[in-house]
């Protein structure tokens, strides 16, 4: 599932720029002639934290297809070994430590998806593991050959270490990880000819670590840039939380659910997420997003939910979704890929309350009280606002029931 789309700009760094990816580089005109007359060999890290990657690795994502649009050579380095230890960047806690085993069956699943979004054909995308190098380094050996480069009392200077210092401590154990990101800068240019890192703003520290290793080892010239976090208008990270996360796997976010969650973004994030998750044009981009009336801001919200859901899962999901979408508020097309789920009769009766937590559209049944209370749930468009209610067999007409959270979240229940 690769998207090729036509080019708008003599340079990707100045579609990166008009796009509102771009944040900041090293040596931003000599990057600049670099990208637009060179073919650049860059990466970006990804720790395997979950067996999916999530909304929030959008940008990166399409940030690499960009470049490899544009005759660039990506490499997607899966973080086998320093997911052991985790990034303190952006952190208040430490990471939850996790086994060898997890990681890289994570780092497998992360491959899977990786090969929806770029070509790894002749060449043209490479993928490697930083557990291929790390977990051999002799301890010694690298704190005088690397350690011996980076300054304490600069190192906790860095937003990564500063916040945390802040919120209540830094063990030496997530101290080193700027160390090792680092590390694997220098042993991609070394090894792979890899001269350009990519990541988040947060990583500006480590990806700036990186490239003074490489000068001041192999007194080399290499780059760092940094794109814009995924955020909401409120400033909300997007996909990052393990709570409620939206992820790029079909098995725990269905096509429809990503549909609706950005079905229903904010008004004020439509023109941006356009421009940053979508490969329409840059002016219909514009135009789209800077809708006033109401039925034009759904209407663009619709699309930016449609190619979003394409992107992700192939334009017959995006089109299932939409049918779904268009079932529910419109009264017509198909309600298939609507979440559902098979229940026997056996089950029945079961207490609303229950039944909406056993469906995963509350968290407790203290939640769903608080919703059924509120007026906030509804049967087949019948609001329900007795918390005792109960689901039973002469509910489901042509064995089907659609319950309903609040406007925007649906679930079929079929019974059998």
């Amino acid at each position: 599932m690769l998207h090729a789309y036509k080019k708008e700009y003599d340079n990707v760094f100045d579609e990166l720029v008009d796009r509102g990816y771009y944040e900041q580089s090293t040596n931003e005109e000599e990057l600049k002639k670099k990208l637009k007359n060179e073919s650049v060999k860059f990466y970006c890290g990804f720790d395997a934290t979950a067996d999916s990657l999530t909304v929030g690795h959008l940008i990166q994502i399409m940030v690499m297809m960009r470049m490899q649009n544009y005759g660039h050579r990506p490499v997607a380095l899966l973080g086998g070994g320093t997911t052991l230890i985790g990034d303190p960047s952006g952190r208040s806690d430490m990471r939850q430590v996790m086994t060898v085993e997890k990681i890289n069956h994570n780092a497998e699943c992360f491959y899977k998806q990786f090969q929806r979004f770029l070509d790894f054909s002749d060449g043209k995308a490479t993928l490697l593991n930083n557990k291929d190098w790390l977990l051999e380094l002799k301890f010694l050996e690298f704190l005088r050959d690397v350690g011996s480069e980076f300054l304490v009392n600069e190192m906790l200077k860095k937003d990564a270490y500063k916040n945390r210092m802040a919120a209540g401590g830094l063990t030496f154990f997530e101290f080193s990880y700027m160390l090792l990101q680092s590390y694997d800068f220098l042993k991609m240019y070394r090894d792979d000819g890899v001269t350009l890192e990519i990541g988040g703003s947060d990583q500006w520290s480590n990806i700036i670590g990186g490239v003074d290793l490489i000068k001041k080892h192999e007194n080399g010239e290499a780059y760092g840039m940094t794109f814009s976090l995924l955020t909401t208008a409120d400033g909300v990270k997007m996909g990052k939380s393990q709570k409620g996360a939206v992820w790029l796997d079909s098995e725990k976010t269905s096509p429809y659910e990503l549909f609706q969650y950005m079905r229903n973004v904010d008004d004020r994030d439509v023109e941006k997420f356009l421009l940053q998750l979508t490969f329409l044009p840059t002016k219909e981009c514009r135009e789209l997003g800077q809708a006033k009336d109401a039925k034009d801001i759904n209407h663009a919200k619709e699309i930016l939910a449609f190619e979003v859901t394409k992107l992700v899962h192939g334009e017959e999901e995006a089109k299932k979704a939409l049918d779904a979408a268009k079932a529910l508020f419109a009264g017509a097309g198909n309600e298939d890929a609507m979440p559902t789920t098979n229940i026997s009769k056996n089950d029945l009766p079961k207490g609303l309350l229950q039944m909406m937590t056993d469906l995963g559209l509350t968290k407790s049944n203290g939640e769903a009280r608080r919703l059924v209370s509120q007026g906030g749930v509804s049967i087949d468009d019948e609001k329900i606002t007795d918390t005792t209610f109960e689901i039973t067999e002469d509910l489901f007409k042509d064995g089907k029931i659609i319950i309903r959270k609040g406007k925007k979240v649906f679930h079929r229940v079929l019974i059998g």
